[in-house]
């Protein structure tokens, strides 16, 4: 099994992601989606948190000379501190805003002028937090090298709004991995799928009619 495909099946057995086509969740933005996905699930399962950690370290060797792990908030710090820490390597995040009091950071953690920054998120959706995270991290005088995540549900929005900031992102695994799984391994009925297959397509028109 593909570490895409094993990841989506460890995601799905420890209810980090959630499918429902029948009663769809309501997401902050107000979008029904028969998914939801919650990935600081992940921190309470020691072999899945493995799993997780070590493909990230795998794959961080494909970006190339960074020499320090950024965080976005929230759920993608402690992935990001558990990376740093195995790669032994200085660790920032970043906030989705300034704090209100003390020294007003966005960025918490000493970040050296230059510094070369690998992003890590635990979910990419639109891409819009990330990106903002990483313009942070930019205007803040880094480079940041590209977001590294755990999850995509792979909408173009995304692919688009990365390819707009020029950065480079990958992730662990998707939305078609996990579909596959979930059909495979009998999370879903047939009509789930195919429901679940339209939600992909269409996911900001999908609850009109569901």
């Amino acid at each position: 099994m593909g570490i895409q495909r094993e990841i989506a099946r460890k995601l799905l057995q420890i209810n980090a992601i959630k499918l429902s086509p029948q009663k769809p969740f309501t997401w902050a933005s107000g979008l029904k989606s028969p998914i939801y996905c919650d990935n600081r699930t992940i921190l309470s399962f020691p072999d899945t948190r493995k799993l997780i950690i070590q493909a990230f370290i795998n794959k961080a060797q494909d970006f190339h000379n960074f020499n320090y792990i950024g965080g976005v908030a929230t759920a993608g710090i402690p992935h990001g501190a558990l990376l740093a820490d195995r790669l032994d390597l200085p660790f920032i995040y970043v906030r989705s805003k300034a704090k209100a009091h003390g020294r007003q950071n966005v960025i918490e953690g000493h970040l050296a002028p230059g510094a070369r920054v690998l992003m890590i998120e635990d979910l990419i959706s639109t891409g819009g937090s990330s990106i903002k995270a990483v313009e942070a991290v930019r205007e803040a005088g880094a480079v940041v090298v590209g977001v590294l995540a755990i999850f995509t549900y792979g909408f173009q929005k995304a692919v688009r709004t990365f390819q707009k900031a020029d950065c480079s992102f990958y992730t662990l695994s998707d939305y078609n991995h996990l579909l596959a799984v979930a059909i495979e391994e009998n999370y879903v009925s047939e009509s789930d799928r195919v429901m679940l297959m339209e939600w992909s397509s269409d996911p900001e028109n999908w609850g009109r009619t569901h």
